[in-house]
């Protein structure tokens, strides 16, 4: 997700707690949420995938 996005999603919070949002959007305040959340999945998911376990031998 670019800085332009995440740069809207906080524009329309701030607006929609100042003044309440159009239907319009509402749609893409979701749309735009969903699409971060699911890059931040995907992003955390290839960090732990890269995790590897180390048991030290006795």
């Amino acid at each position: 997700m670019n800085q332009d996005k995440i740069n809207r999603i906080n524009e329309l919070a701030h607006k929609s707690k100042e003044s309440g949002l159009t239907p319009e959007e509402l749609e893409e305040q979701a749309a735009l949420r969903r699409e971060y959340i699911d890059d931040f999945k995907s992003n955390l998911r290839a960090q732990l995938d890269l995790i590897e376990i180390a048991e030290e031998e006795e």
